[in-house]
C-alpha cells in the first residue's frame, strides 16, 4: 500500500506559493452543479465559493460522470478563522483521548482529518468536499457519511478503505476516475476530499509551485 503523506508533512509546507490571484467565485453561478447546504450554518455561505479554475474542474468531472449520476457539492472555501476552529476544536478532542501523545503527534493525528491551518486547501479556495447523488438529487452510500473521523468510521473514511461494500467502493471509483481526469487530486484519509491548485495538490503532481494560498472572501 502506498504510503500517506499527511497534510503536516513538512513536505507539504515547503512548498511555494505563487499566488496568481484567481478569484472566488459563487458555484451556484449557472445552476450545474446540485449544492448541499448542511454547511450553511457554519460558514454563512462562504462554503458555496471556489477559484475559478477550481469550479471549471468540477464541472469538467462531472461531465465525466455515468449517466444517472451527479455530482453533490457540499463545501469549498472555508475562511481561515473558521479553519483553525475546527484544526484546534480535534487536536483537543485527541489530546483529551491521548494524553500521552507529544503535540508533534497531535498535529499529525489531526491533519488525518483537518487541515492545519497554515497550509490548508479549503482556505484557499482550492479544495472541495463533494459526493455524488442520483439523478433525483439523493446522495449516495458511499460507505461512510461524509467528514466521518478515522476514529467514528475506524479507518472506512480513508479513501481506499477495505472495509466498505463493493457497492461502495465501486462509487467512490467512480467519482475519484472523473475529479482525477478533471486534474483534481484527493486526500487520501478523507474520500471526499478533492483540490487543485493548492501546496498539497502541487506536491502530488510534481508542480514547482502551489498556484493559490489562504485567502479572505472579501480580499
Amino acid at each position: 500500500m502506498t504510503e500517506i503523506v499527511l497534510m503536516s508533512d513538512p513536505k507539504v509546507a515547503a512548498v511555494p506559493v505563487q499566488e496568481c490571484g484567481e478569484p472566488l467565485v459563487d458555484v451556484r453561478r449557472g445552476g450545474d452543479l446540485l449544492v448541499d447546504d448542511r454547511k450553511l450554518s457554519d460558514s454563512a455561505g462562504a462554503f458555496v465559493h471556489l477559484r475559478e479554475a477550481v469550479l471549471e474542474r468540477l464541472l469538467e468531472a462531472q461531465v465525466l460522470l455515468p449517466r444517472g449520476l451527479r455530482l453533490l457539492y457540499v463545501e469549498g472555501y472555508r475562511p481561515p478563522s473558521l479553519q483553525r476552529h475546527y484544526f484546534d476544536e480535534y487536536a483537543n478532542q485527541l489530546r483529551a483521548e491521548h494524553p500521552e501523545w507529544s503535540a508533534e503527534q497531535i498535529r499529525s493525528a489531526a491533519s488525518r482529518y483537518v487541515s492545519p491551518p497554515e497550509i490548508a486547501p479549503h482556505s484557499a479556495g482550492a479544495a472541495v468536499d463533494v459526493t455524488l447523488a442520483d439523478a433525483d438529487g439523493r446522495e449516495l452510500d458511499m460507505g461512510t457519511r461524509m467528514n466521518a473521523s478515522p476514529e467514528e468510521s475506524a479507518g472506512a473514511c480513508y479513501t481506499a478503505a477495505g472495509s466498505i461494500s463493493d457497492e461502495a467502493r465501486s462509487r467512490r471509483g467512480i467519482l475519484g476516475t472523473a475529479l482525477t481526469a478533471a486534474g483534481l487530486v484527493n486526500y487520501p484519509t478523507e474520500w471526499w476530499h478533492w483540490s487543485y491548485g493548492d501546496r498539497y495538490w502541487a506536491l502530488e503532481q510534481g508542480a514547482a509551485v502551489a498556484r493559490y494560498g489562504a485567502t479572505e472572501l472579501d480580499g
